[in-house]
């Protein structure tokens, strides 16, 4: 199929794209890798009457130490993250995610800021930045605002970012020492968005669990803390009673639609597997850290 008919811009400043996009908003959208928002437009599920292309700004891709965080670009490109030993050592939680995403040619093109403006509910970004309490910049010809992961996503594929907002940059706090993280998936075939998956970050100190911080995807009209688990993982450590009701809870606090790939009670299953599955995996990994 063909999208419907569309005005195409190619601003070469983040000004002018705002002006832009105050123009034309709330008809136009922003254009980044396109991974997402072009098939959607080629089957009509998405109408926009313009474009605002990002792709020529070059300032809005990049990755910087900025102390306690790592500041990306919301237009540096998945495979940047995949390739930048910046991301592997101070956020590895965001290179796990990163590798689970599709395949080469897609992360070659698609964007961090792409994918969490998109929201979708089984994307691994969105799950990651609300595991980390991430930060995300917004900006329009009003000026700037920062949005908390938490208040970010606000349903399917719907974020809080007004209609003439650009997602610009994302802060990522850094991992703490003694700390291991991983993401883990369930997924009907490689580079598929999962049928359920769980981010975990978690700081051991001895046998105690000083910090962890768990959010799933795929299991509801968004991504979901999951703050019962940690909860109870703070408070009963790793011992396999914890890990079973901390899986327990993760799938309480799902609400998954059934689909054509997976019943809502076999993801909702997959939910409290997964959660075991990444603080088992990322227990281990802050051990050897350590």
């Amino acid at each position: 199929m063909k999208p419907a008919s569309f005005d195409h811009l190619l601003p070469t400043s983040l000004h002018e794209a705002l002006e832009m996009l105050n123009t034309h908003a709330p008809d136009a959208r922003p254009l980044a890798g396109g991974q997402s928002l072009v098939p959607m437009m080629n089957f009509r599920l998405a109408r926009p009457t313009v474009l605002v292309d990002l792709n020529r700004i070059s300032d809005l891709a990049y990755i910087s130490d900025a102390g306690d965080h790592l500041a990306i670009g919301a237009m540096t490109r998945e495979r940047t993250i995949e390739n930048s030993g910046l991301v592997r050592t101070a956020t590895p939680l965001l290179y796990d995610a990163t590798l689970h995403i599709g395949h080469l040619p897609i992360r070659s093109r698609g964007t961090i800021g792409g994918s969490l403006s998109n929201a979708d509910p089984a994307a691994e970004y969105p799950a990651t930045v609300l595991a980390l309490d991430a930060t995300l910049v917004a900006q329009s010809v009003r000026g700037e605002r920062t949005i908390s992961a938490a208040e970010f996503f606000d349903g399917v594929m719907t974020t809080t970012l007004e209609p003439d907002e650009i997602l610009t940059e994302i802060r990522m706090p850094k991992a703490p020492p003694g700390s291991g993280s991983a993401l883990v998936e369930i997924s009907r075939r490689h580079g598929d968005f999962a049928l359920a998956g769980v981010a975990a970050q978690i700081t051991l100190d001895g046998n105690s669990v000083t910090d962890i911080r768990l959010a799933a995807c795929g299991v509801g009209p968004g991504p979901i803390r999951l703050a019962e688990s940690e909860m109870i993982l703070r408070e009963r450590g790793l011992s396999d009673d914890a890990l079973a009701a901390a899986g327990g809870a993760a799938a309480a606090a799902t609400d998954p639609d059934g689909d054509v790939h997976a019943t809502a009670a076999y993801r909702r299953k997959l939910a409290g597997v997964m959660t075991k599955r990444a603080v088992g995996k990322a227990a281990a990994r802050a051990r050897q850290s350590a």
